[in-house]
């Protein structure tokens, strides 16, 4: 059996218990990877001597950012051809629940769909009338903690930077029953001190690709004969 790969949502220092977690129905063909290797030029353009050159250190020692881009499909075929647990919800709201999971996992945590949708609305209306009270300072929001696993040696803290959700067919009420979801995921390379979790998948991760690249270098050794005459 094939591993698929997954978004779980965690909260806190530890991953139990789990709000929410989303494993891929078909794991994607193809994914793009991006590295956005930082500017030292850029960062410093607008500043005097002194702090260009501290900006330049700082900005070169910052490791790139990684960026995914990959396609999620889903279907409600599955379910409803072996019948079992989830039959009876796949005929009630087709694909639904997963696209809403998938969909919580962008909005502030603790922070339903209806309650961002109640507070918008309230905020329409409350300034289409005549004075509005003065602002009061609001803490932000924060974003649910994920982590993308894709496969054993691919465990990385990301957040969704972007979403499009392509619904293809619908049932006798209109319920999507088939969809394309075009996700774009950045890697948190510098966690909060306090995410023990993104810490430790971050750690791993690059432990793993250590050990790869030094694998890869036994190899280019190897091969060196075959490159370079001696």
């Amino acid at each position: 059996m094939a591993i698929r790969g997954a978004l779980v949502e965690y909260s806190g220092q530890f991953l139990g218990p789990i709000p929410n977690v989303v494993v891929f129905q078909f794991n994607p063909d193809q994914m793009s990877r991006t590295l956005q290797i930082p500017s030292s030029r850029a960062a410093a353009a607008d500043l005097d001597r002194a702090q260009r050159a501290q900006t330049e250190r700082s900005v070169a020692a910052a490791p790139p950012t990684e960026e995914f881009s990959l396609k999620i499909e889903l279907s409600a075929a599955e379910d409803l051809g072996s019948p079992g647990a989830f039959e009876g919800v796949t005929r009630l709201f087709g694909i639904g629940p997963q696209l809403a999971a998938l969909e919580k996992m962008v909005y502030p945590a603790g922070k339903s769909l209806l309650s961002v949708a109640i507070d918008t609305v309230g905020s329409a209306l409350s300034g289409g009338a005549g004075s509005s009270p003065p602002e009061k300072s609001i803490p932000p929001e924060v974003l649910p903690r994920l982590l993308f696993i894709w496969g054993p040696s691919r465990v990385l803290p990301v957040k969704i930077v972007s979403m499009r959700v392509t619904e293809q067919a619908y049932d006798a009420l209109l319920n999507p029953t088939r969809a394309e979801i075009d996700l774009g995921l950045e890697v948190a390379n510098v966690p909060d001190k306090d995410d023990l979790i993104a810490i430790g998948a971050l750690t791993y991760t690059r432990t793993v690709k250590d050990v790869q690249a030094v694998a890869s270098m036994a190899r280019g050794i190897a091969s060196l004969p075959s490159i370079v005459p001696f």
